[in-house]
């Protein structure tokens, strides 16, 4: 999906990585047994794809624009398989992964119907008793400057447990961080 400039800036910056390397992921991923093999839907630039790669035995990683799975393919293609793709078709085979994470992409979805196609997928590509984990922002004046001229459809945190569950999830849980501005869910294939 597009962004401004000042976005782009931010989300293939070193601050933005050392973020999601120290709050972010550890706080979304906080308890849980990823498996031994995970697909990140809607990596971006890779700051969590950089995390990611350390501490699963294989990963792969679906992006929807080309010239992001280039730059992806060129840093982390000798330890995680890199695909162009929408998270909301996804081409690989059902029951795969042992779990599916994504982190700050769901925002930039232009449509709570394209987010639960998201997660239908993420359920499909599931192994039973395999996880679907992640988190995004929550609107705020200043995540909403941020996104002047891009896609900006953020999670309802009332709302997304019974979204989950109409995916097929059980074990729905979802929780709020400290500040009120990020969100992570949780929740697993029967």
């Amino acid at each position: 999906m597009p962004m401004n400039s000042a976005h782009k800036r931010l989300c293939s910056s070193r601050t933005w990585a050392r973020t999601t390397e120290e709050q972010i992921l550890p706080w979304a991923l906080e308890g849980l047994d990823l498996g031994d093999d995970v697909l990140e839907l809607g990596p971006g630039y890779g700051a969590n794809l950089r995390v990611l790669v350390e501490r699963v035995a294989r990963l792969t990683a679906v992006e929807i624009d080309p010239a992001t799975v280039r730059l992806l393919e060129r840093r982390y293609g000798d330890r995680a398989r890199v695909l162009l793709g929408d998270a909301a078709e996804l081409t690989l085979p059902d029951g795969a992964f042992s779990a599916v994470v994504c982190f700050t992409m769901l925002h930039h979805v232009p449509t709570d119907l394209h987010q639960d196609r998201i997660f239908a997928e993420a359920f499909r590509v599931l192994r039973p008793g395999g996880v679907f984990a992640g988190s995004d922002s929550l609107p705020s004046v200043p995540f909403r400057a941020l996104h002047v001229g891009d896609t900006m459809n953020t999670l309802d945190p009332d709302g997304l447990p019974a979204r989950l569950t109409a995916a097929g999830f059980t074990g729905v849980a979802t929780g709020l961080d400290g500040r009120g501005r990020r969100v992570r869910f949780r929740a697993h294939r029967p």
